[in-house]
């Protein structure tokens, strides 16, 4: 079912040359501030192999440009007037940026021709391969499909659980009952989920309110200074989600676990479990069992199914009448009478 708490998902229209500063890799800038600004529409990086050899057609040109050994070593072999004129053809496409890979040094008459086309230059001594790999998943983040959803999140026994319910239902006291039983606090109020690849969503807070936590009659707290750095968490993966709606009489709940259902968040499915409370249900507790039992399943361990098959393989054996029905659990008290 889909989660009707869920706002539009957003994807970046692009991200900065200057924001990609921000990856992991150590960077240097060839060509200071020039170009920092350019615009990356397009998560995919480059490599201009054809494109320096004349063939332009299919230049992905808006791309993040690329070189490796193979490049430099094809500019190196060129004589000088025809290397300036095929790196001056890249150049005029007025591409983002390019990444220079292994340490290799780029002549200064080619870096100036790429500043007097306003196109950044960054070189690196990481290798091509690892380069690419580690630009092409920070660029994949980057443009990553995100939505901002309300409840609070909270890592519990190491399960990314995320409790939504009608506003006052009790949400925040509930995470606040699960920190002060050693759980770590994700985001509160507001969460902002991340699509990673095809099946993962990851989750994180907002810069505004970080692990601030708003309690109706006492205000806002904030939960590092209060439980120190072991209650936090920057990010965590989403595995369950806890709908929390007030009990009633007329409506039929799940009471043996067979019939899972999930929730449908940017086309991922994640298990959900829809929680009745009522006044002096201990919520918090159950919310540990709902984790626990989730990593029971994680690991091929099924509570439900298991007693289902019991139960199926005591009404076979009292349909046969072969055997006579023990319904105690110990079939024989020895002399133990504590």
């Amino acid at each position: 079912m889909p989660l009707s708490r869920a706002t539009v998902s957003v994807v970046k229209e692009f991200v900065t040359v200057e924001e990609l500063l921000q990856c992991p890799i150590p960077f240097n800038v060839l060509t200071g501030d020039i170009g920092l600004q350019n615009k990356i529409v397009d998560k995919s990086l480059h490599r201009p192999q054809l494109a320096l050899a004349g063939y332009t057609e299919l230049f992905t040109h808006h791309r993040v440009q690329m070189f490796g050994n193979t490049e430099f070593f094809y500019l190196e072999s060129l004589p000088e007037e025809q290397r300036k004129k095929a790196f001056a053809k890249i150049c005029e496409f007025k591409v983002p940026c390019m990444v220079w890979a292994n340490g290799r040094v780029l002549p200064d008459n080619l870096a100036q021709l790429a500043a007097d086309n306003g196109v950044a230059i960054l070189a690196t001594t990481v290798d091509t391969t690892k380069a690419i790999q580690q630009l092409g998943e920070f660029l994949d983040d980057q443009f990553a499909e995100q939505v901002s959803m309300h409840g609070s999140f909270v890592d519990v026994y190491g399960v990314g659980m995320f409790l939504v319910g009608k506003s006052g239902i009790g949400k925040s006291e509930i995470s606040l009952d699960l920190l002060e039983r050693g759980h770590r606090l994700v985001a509160d109020d507001v969460t902002v989920f991340t699509k990673k690849r095809e099946s993962i969503l990851m989750g994180t807070g907002t810069s505004l309110v970080r692990h601030f936590m708003e309690i109706r009659g006492v205000g806002v707290i904030d939960v590092q200074q209060m439980f120190g750095i072991r209650s936090i968490r920057f990010q965590k993966r989403l595995e369950m989600i806890v709908e929390l709606e007030v009990y009633a009489s007329n409506q039929e709940y799940n009471r043996t676990g067979l019939d899972e259902k999930s929730s449908s968040i940017m086309g991922i499915d994640i298990q959900t479990v829809m929680l009745p409370i009522f006044p002096g249900k201990n919520v918090t507790v159950i919310c540990e069992a709902i984790a626990l039992n989730y990593l029971l399943k994680t690991y091929g361990y099924n509570a439900s199914k298991i007693f289902s098959d019991r139960l199926q393989d005591q009404i076979d054996k009292r349909s046969s009448k072969s055997h006579s029905i023990d319904q105690r659990h110990v079939s024989y008290f020895q002399s133990d009478d504590e």
